[in-house]
């Protein structure tokens, strides 16, 4: 999909991918793209967008209260302290995607996190989002860059830090459903108006 914004049953105009399942819409009309903050939301969105690799974003929405129950509500301090009874529990959880990498990736990344200080990773991530003035909206979906200068920065910086499974276009698709950048389409009704 190259197209620009396309009409829902509401007649409001939206991203194209966002009017492909029920799902999508409400994940496009409420979360994506709005400002998340906090380390632990943070921590959640990053080891979900890693699960997401290789994966439909779907797959992951509709296992997402899977994902968070296994993972303590994504709890940094929990997840830490997780076991290889834990690591097996999750190998074995059909309410989750059971790849071993990316359950090792995120129990260590939640080992290393829990060694920073409060607010560290919402404060790493947010010094990467550029300057919403200098970048026009765009109008079609392809528009739309899968990976950015500072998307490839933030994974240079996160990776340099000991964090593991995450890439330039991870972190790009972090920066976009955590509002670090505002990737709706111009004429989206998800799209703030200017002021």
């Amino acid at each position: 999909m190259t197209g620009g914004a396309v009409a829902a049953a509401d007649g409001g105009l939206r991203c194209p991918w966002g009017l492909s399942t029920e799902d999508y819409l409400w994940y496009h009309d409420t979360e994506w793209g709005r400002p998340v903050h906090g380390d632990d939301a943070l921590f959640e969105r990053l080891c979900l967008e890693a699960f997401q690799s290789g994966l439909s974003w779907l797959t992951i929405l509709r296992r997402r209260e899977g994902f968070r129950s296994a993972f303590a509500g994504f709890s940094i301090p929990a997840v830490a302290e997780f076991t290889e009874a834990d690591r097996e529990r999750l190998l074995a959880d059909e309410g989750i995607i059971r790849n071993r990498a990316k359950v090792d990736a995120t129990m260590a990344n939640a080992r290393v996190l829990a060694g920073w200080g409060a607010g560290e990773l919402d404060e790493l991530i947010w010094s990467y989002a550029p300057d919403p003035l200098s970048r026009p909206a765009p109008k079609t979906l392809g528009d739309v860059p899968a990976v950015t200068p500072e998307s490839t920065a933030l994974a240079k910086e996160l990776k340099k830090r000991g964090l593991r499974f995450i890439g330039p276009t991870t972190a790009y698709a972090l920066m976009q459903a955590c509002g670090l950048v505002d990737d709706h389409l111009a004429d989206c009704v998800s799209r703030p108006t200017p002021v």
